[in-house]
């Protein structure tokens, strides 16, 4: 797990500028390589073959072919990928996935990603081709952004590493009403900063350096791959995908440790962990509010110590989070929405603070398993286009008794609302923002998508590529990283999530539970207690309460009231003053819209306003 740089022309004391930006990545160690056409900037995270032979940009030659790359990522099925390349006459000299995504390359060209099973983020400078070839794994877990001008082009593992050049700074505003108006997040491959995109999850690109062209497409496409299955729900099959999953995340020359907030997900993890290796020390981190309502200490607690593993905690206050929260800014470099990216942070400092390099996490289980209820609203609607009427009252019934509520059938009426109603109620909810904004980009199709699903299946299939995980990825990636921990996220295992979106809804939510699947086939390796919780808190943190504390309003309205915050042209100040007021006497929770501006606007100042 690395850093990677780079531009198409030769200047090494930019890309090394470029290394030092990111070197939170990789702390272990640092390379550079450069020549006429290009340079590659590299820091390391030693994971695999610790040996000074791991060192990149890494060279292989065959043939009279010699290839360099700089590479972050785990390639989980290398050995296996190296038995073969070696039957074809291929050598190695390390013991790293790295050298074998280059021999991969040498003997299948652009299609060696397809073979890959894991993530990545990696640039191929083919000197043979003279080309650089770009390539991002299937779901978009490790980042690579790029700048290009019709003439050069600049890559890097994290913005910031872009930004070392001396290119136009300037918010993209379209990307801004985006996340403002629709609450979407890393759904483009356009950023927050104008001209600086990312290569997209499941793409390909190619630069190549004579005729200065780029063009990138796409190798993977979800929908298409799950249309050509037809799976059955089976219990014991989703097991064996599963501790398959985990135990290929185990692979290490360090220690492994995990995540572990008390829901399903983690637990599930930290269970097949411990399944998998019955004996040795397993280190977990968790998150806590020890009194609060959202804390899950007793969840926690019961996995600890079913599973007999190292228990570590933390916590935060308003104190915290405003000593924090320009680092944090810095760290995700894109605007977020909630302080649960903060309480990701502060888990994996304490990872790094206990020796940890490597922790396994639950993300990408929701979007796969329908684990938000939410999700109930749009098969309720798949169950009432079916004219399965019948299940349709059971299913609601079964969720209010379970739930207490009927969310999600007020979800469902919506859902089923023609688009250009929902459009309208849609833009109630945004007062604060300025008319001007809105009109300005109201047509934008962001949101087109999501309106018009019909079907569970093609919500989680949209969760999965579009509204939900990218930006999930996003906030993990950046948060791990900035403490120098690599993340791996079993539940985004390729075979895994097109086997369980191949099947029927009933396999993922039924009876007013969600996560069926995932229940029945971890029965005997998931305490009871955590495979039938029906409740779900996620990874909450009291986000509405420290604006209520003095130190948390004197924060939130110092920024609201200055004069940086009432020129900006996407809000209106003084109602968003209106609704901070409300928010603190209690009048209506506001604190999700209140922190989406705070940090927008600080955003601004940070990366924007102060160059």
């Amino acid at each position: 797990m690395c850093g990677i740089n780079g531009f198409s022309w030769g200047d090494e004391e930019l890309v090394k500028r470029m290394n030092d930006a990111i070197r939170h990545r990789g702390p272990d160690d640092e390379g550079v390589y450069v020549d006429d056409n290009v340079s590659l900037g590299h820091v390391r995270l030693a994971i695999i073959d610790l040996s000074p032979k791991g060192h990149q940009p890494m060279k292989y030659e065959k043939d009279g072919k010699e290839v360099w790359i700089v590479y972050n990522g785990e390639i989980y099925n290398f050995m296996e990928i190296r038995k073969e390349l070696e039957e074809k006459g291929y050598t190695f000299t390390s013991n790293t996935d790295t050298e074998v995504i280059l021999a991969a390359y040498l003997e299948w060209g652009f299609d060696c990603v397809e073979r890959f099973n894991g993530m990545w983020a990696f640039v191929i400078y083919d000197k043979s081709k003279n080309i650089l070839f770009l390539s991002r794994d299937r779901f978009g877990i490790k980042p690579l952004y790029y700048y290009y001008d019709g003439k050069n082009i600049i890559f890097s593992s994290e913005i910031k590493g872009i930004l070392q050049h001396n290119i136009p700074r300037k918010p993209n505003d379209a990307v801004i009403f985006d996340f403002l108006y629709y609450n979407l997040l890393d759904h483009t491959e356009d950023t927050f900063f104008e001209g600086i995109k990312r290569l997209m999850p499941g793409y390909n690109a190619v630069f190549d350096l004579n005729t200065r062209k780029f063009e990138a497409w796409k190798y993977y496409d979800l929908r298409e791959r799950i249309e050509k299955r037809k799976e059955i729900s089976d219990p014991q099959g989703f097991k064996d995908l599963f501790l398959r999953a985990v135990k290929m995340r185990l692979v290490a020359d360090v220690p492994v440790g995990s995540c572990l907030s008390g829901g399903l997900d983690s637990s599930s993890i930290v269970c097949a962990m411990r399944h998998l290796l019955p004996d040795g020390e397993i280190k977990v981190f968790s998150l806590v509010f020890p009194g609060k309502e959202i804390d899950e200490s007793k969840y926690q607690r019961i996995v600890v110590d079913e599973c007999r593993v190292s228990w570590y905690r933390t916590t935060f206050n308003v104190e915290d989070v405003l000593a924090d929260i320009i680092d944090l800014i810095r760290t995700q470099e894109e605007p977020f929405s909630t302080l649960s990216i903060y309480g990701q942070y502060r888990v994996m400092k304490l990872a790094r603070e206990n020796g940890m390099k490597v922790l396994l996490d639950g993300q990408g289980s929701d979007e796969i398993l329908a684990g938000y209820h939410y999700f109930f609203g749009y098969y309720f609607v798949e169950l009432l286009r079916k004219f399965k009427w019948g299940k349709l009252l059971r299913e609601i019934l079964a969720y209010k008794r379970i739930h207490g509520s009927l969310v999600p059938l007020k979800n469902m009426v919506l859902y089923i609302l023609p688009v250009w109603v929902t459009k309208r109620l849609w833009r109630r909810r945004f007062p604060y923002l300025r008319e001007e904004f809105i009109e300005k980009f109201k047509k934008r199709p962001s949101k087109e998508l999501i309106w018009k699903i019909k079907t569970l299946n093609e919500a989680l299939l949209l969760a999965e590529t579009y509204y939900s995980l990218p930006h999930l990825l996003r906030f993990e990636d950046k948060n791990a990283m900035r403490w120098s921990i690599e993340s791996r996220v079993p539940f985004c295992d390729h075979e895994l999530v097109e086997y369980v979106l191949s099947l029927p809804p009933e396999s993922k939510v039924s009876a007013g539970i969600t996560k069926v699947l995932l229940r029945k086939g971890l029965k005997g390796i998931l305490p009871d207690e955590i495979r039938n919780r029906a409740s779900k808190v996620g990874f909450a943190t009291p986000d509405k309460d420290i604006l209520k504390t003095n130190e948390g309003q004197k924060f939130a309205l110092a920024v609201i009231d200055s004069e940086s915050f009432k020129k900006r042209p996407y809000w209106d100040y003084r109602k968003v003053l209106r609704m901070f007021e409300e928010h603190v006497s209690g009048k209506k929770n506001w604190s999700q819209e209140l922190w989406k501006v705070i940090i927008m606007e600080l955003w601004l100042r940070e990366w924007m306003d102060n160059g």
